[in-house]
């Protein structure tokens, strides 16, 4: 499911940011809230949109093939998607991540630790999501189907992935 993927990435990302109030860097936290408040409704709406091209279908194993059908859609999703993960130097997540994994390796090495796992494990799930969802062939009569959402659909998602990296711009 789609949005379940994306749900559980967010309880990741919360853990970042208790982890950042815990080792006493709330600044960091509060940054990576804002950011991950981008980036993260960029993907939530992203992937509605997805659902919606799809006739409704949330399984991603029935979906495939969806970045010629919906470009727009499918490289907003993939600026998303880099923020998450923390791209660096292009992305918002670079550098509310960075401020936290930083914190951490200065106070607490072994959470350092824990979390720099956290990123591979984020990149990983979220590479997926993107290669089978978008990637490939057809999955299902409702991905052949699919076609880009309508302008009011779509300019939501052009405004906030600005917003992922033009953050990043300014951190």
């Amino acid at each position: 499911d789609i949005k379940r993927i994306l749900a559980y990435s967010t309880l990741s990302q919360l853990g970042y940011m208790v982890m950042a109030v815990g080792i006493h860097a709330s600044d960091a936290a509060m940054f990576h809230l804002f950011t991950h408040a981008f980036f993260k409704a960029l993907l939530f709406l992203g992937s509605g949109a997805v659902i919606y091209a799809c006739h409704h279908e949330q399984d991603i194993w029935k979906m495939g093939g969806l970045a010629k059908k919906m470009p727009i859609t499918f490289v907003t999703f993939v600026i998303g998607t880099a923020a998450l993960m923390g791209v660096p130097f292009v992305t918002s997540g670079f550098f509310s991540k960075e401020a936290i994994l930083t914190a951490a390796l200065h106070s607490h090495k072994a959470l350092f630790v824990v979390a720099s796992f956290v990123v591979l494990l984020t990149s990983f799930y979220m590479t997926r999501l993107i290669v089978v969802a978008f990637l490939g062939k057809d999955r299902s009569k409702n991905a052949a189907k699919a076609k880009e959402v309508p302008l009011l659909m779509w300019l939501p998602l052009v405004l906030l992935a600005t917003m992922a990296t033009v953050i990043a711009s300014q951190a």
